[in-house]
């Protein structure tokens, strides 16, 4: 016979375990019945916390990036610095690489002294060639100087003119031939007054020349201001003056020297132009203190 308690009681089997949570109200328990009480605190953010977390969320700089180059959880500005101080972290521990090779040190030190301690080439004598000389040849240069000067005025000086032939002579030159060497040379110098029967033969394309206006004739172009001849001791040579180069007007009989006027040659003659280049002086003006 089946006592009545036993019609009470449930198919179910519960354990020990499971009564002991129903009992606790559904929190965990030890073994022994007793509550488990879970000792890891809870973190909550604070007021200035979460209203900063907003900030930077909404702030250009503070918006999240999912690429993996991206350092997480910092702002861009703060990545920026990151990956500047890696950059030079990078870069001086290249450079103490390079510092340990084997003599690199060493060698650079002494290229460094070699290049600071070398001495400087001793400046070149300068002499006066003319003390080379003997007595005769120094008469001899000085007087043709005299005569080189006097036939081609406003370029070397005198001195400069005895150099040139004393150091021609010097070298082995004959006096003649050293002549015509610095004649030709001075000739050819900016500045100098260039005799008209020279002027073909000048290796220059401008010259300066002075001489007596001549001869004027009518322009046979509106784009001519003047035409004419200008003569000196040596010969004569025509001269066009153009519109565009806005010069002086010159008249016959005047003495004017043209300074830095441009050799043309036409059907095998020779002749010169005036340009915006060119200047137009008048030598004997002026000289009322001489009168």
């Amino acid at each position: 016979m089946i006592p009545m308690s036993s019609n009470n009681a449930s198919g179910k089997v519960v354990s020990v375990d499971e009564q002991a949570f129903e009992k606790a109200g559904g929190q965990a328990v030890d073994e022994d019945g007793f509550p488990v009480v879970d000792e890891t605190p809870e973190f909550e953010a604070a007021v200035e916390q979460e209203t900063q977390a907003k900030v930077d969320a909404n702030h250009p700089d503070g918006i999240a990036d999912t690429s993996q180059d991206r350092i997480h959880g910092v702002t861009l500005e703060q990545e920026e610095r990151i990956r500047a101080r890696e950059a030079e972290l990078e870069r001086i521990s290249a450079q103490a690489e390079l510092g340990t090779q084997d003599g690199r040190e060493q060698r650079t030190r002494e290229v460094v002294s070699e290049q600071c301690g070398r001495d400087e080439p001793a400046p070149a004598e300068r002499t006066d060639p003319r003390e080379k000389l003997t007595q005769e040849e120094l008469a001899e240069v000085n007087e043709q100087a005299m005569r080189i000067s006097d036939e081609v005025k406003g370029g070397w000086s005198r001195a400069v003119v005895a150099k040139q032939l004393a150091d021609k002579v010097q070298r082995g030159r004959d006096v003649t031939k050293a002549v015509l060497e610095t004649l030709e040379e001075l000739k050819a110098a900016p500045g100098a007054i260039v005799p008209i029967a020279d002027v073909p033969d000048v290796p220059v394309g401008e010259v300066t020349v002075e001489g007596t206006i001549e001869t004027l004739w009518e322009p046979s172009s509106s784009s001519i201001q003047q035409v004419g001849l200008i003569a000196d001791d040596s010969g004569k040579i025509k001269f066009t003056c153009w519109e565009k180069s806005q010069q002086t007007v010159v008249r016959e009989g005047q003495t004017v020297r043209f300074r830095a006027a441009a050799k043309n040659w036409y059907e095998g003659r020779c002749s010169i132009a005036l340009t915006g280049w060119s200047r137009i002086e008048f030598p004997e003006r002026g000289r009322w203190w001489e009168e």
